[in-house]
């Protein structure tokens, strides 16, 4: 199976340069196959969802239907705890909107100081509306979550625990099952950002335990606009939901609604039908590699970078996902950044949404390789001699 074959994209010249594509942890690119699935649903089946009961309908709706049965199998859920999203965020906000009202002053909301804005910002907002406290997990050294401290702060008042499974900087892959588990065993529900989990590895909500999980179909070949939000059923069908409107009610009279069971009820309005079934592409195509072939490729990606890169700063974490953040001393990241992308090598610079740890690392920001199926060793080695030309700038 050649992989970079299926990427039409990989085929550009950047700045005269072969395109080299590592800003993966941002968006993966497309293969053909997902784009041809997209366009084929606008080119025969393009209608809207549960509408009427013409031939069009029935077919779009059998299709994005089929798309949440596709996501749920590749994560091992039941298709009722799959909604559709237009990416992570919205998942994550929704989770934090519908237990920011059950939470009280005496509550705890526990998260980590690895999270991204997507994951921290929803319960940093939900705990100020509903004046529970909010308190922070720390890193050890060597880049991983102190369980120490994690044991330390879940107690008998923490309401909700919310974490990445995966560091979008770091590339740390947390401890899930363990960190769900003591979540549990002390009364609290848990909530994983998946989004650096779910494209890199194998993941099954049930064996990591957790009660609601996000991730986004743009980071694991699919198109933008379409995220999941796996929940438990038992948990889904206690909330009304957030957002409502068409497409989510049975009843809706003067005085008198009625909303559908989950997960239709949290889909308000037109979906991304589209998105859904470019998604369903992504996770056959992926499936065709197998979840462990991606993790070992990614693994052997990231042990050669990491041992082309000396005498930069690393931060990433030992036995983690195929994410390098480094800085070069004395160049702004985003200096490093500029000058890759004029060889033609995209990285990404900054804080990547993820301020409190970057203030944690006592750093103003960091350059970011990220890697995915179709990146190779001669990549990464081109990158690592334009690396070594920066060096000498300084």
């Amino acid at each position: 199976m050649d992989i970079r074959e299926d990427f039409p994209i990989l085929q550009r010249k950047i700045n005269g340069h072969p395109l080299v594509y590592f800003d993966n942890a941002a968006t993966t690119q497309k293969p053909g196959q997902v784009i041809e699935a997209i366009s084929e649903f606008y080119k025969s089946h393009n209608a809207n969802l549960g509408r009427g009961v013409h031939t069009l309908g029935r077919e779009a709706t059998e299709l994005f239907e089929g798309a949440r049965k596709r996501v749920a199998q590749f994560i091992n859920a039941k298709s009722e705890e799959i909604i559709f999203t237009a990416n992570a965020t919205e998942g994550l906000n929704m989770v934090a909107q519908m237990y920011a009202p059950r939470l009280g002053k005496f509550d705890e909301i526990v998260s980590t100081i690895m999270e991204h804005h997507s994951s921290y910002v929803p319960w940093r907002m939900a705990a100020e509306r509903s004046k529970a406290r909010l308190r922070l997990v720390d890193i050890s050294d060597g880049f991983v979550l102190n369980m120490k401290d994690y044991e330390k702060k879940v107690g008998k008042k923490t309401a909700i625990v919310a974490a990445a499974h995966v560091s979008n900087v770091l590339g740390t892959v947390n401890p899930v099952k363990e960190m769900a588990g003591i979540a549990h065993e002390n009364g609290a529900v848990f909530v994983a950002d998946a989004t650096q989990s779910v494209p890199h590895m194998p993941v099954d909500v049930k064996e990591l335990g957790c009660d609601f999980l996000a991730f986004s179909g743009h980071k694991m070949l699919g198109p933008t606009g379409i995220g999941v939000l796996y929940g438990r059923y038992d948990l889904l069908e206690g909330f009304e939901p957030p957002i409502a409107g068409g497409g989510t009610i049975t009843r809706a009279y003067p005085g008198d609604i009625s909303f559908m069971k989950a997960p239709h009820k949290f889909e308000a309005g037109t979906q991304n039908v589209e998105g859904a079934v470019g998604l369903a592409a992504a996770i056959d195509y992926l499936g065709k590699i197998g979840m462990e072939n991606v993790q070992k490729h990614e693994k052997g990606l990231t042990d050669h970078a990491l041992d082309k890169l000396a005498g930069a700063k690393i931060y990433h974490a030992e036995g983690g996902t195929g994410i390098i953040s480094f800085n070069i001393p004395k160049i702004d990241a985003d200096d490093v950044a500029t000058i890759m992308d004029e060889h033609g090598i995209a990285i990404r610079s900054g804080h990547h949404c993820a301020q409190p740890l970057i203030h944690r690392l006592k750093i103003d920001g960091c350059a970011r390789m990220s890697f995915y199926i179709y990146n190779t060793k001669e990549e990464i080695d081109s990158a690592v001699d334009v690396i070594n030309k920066i060096k000498k700038l300084t």
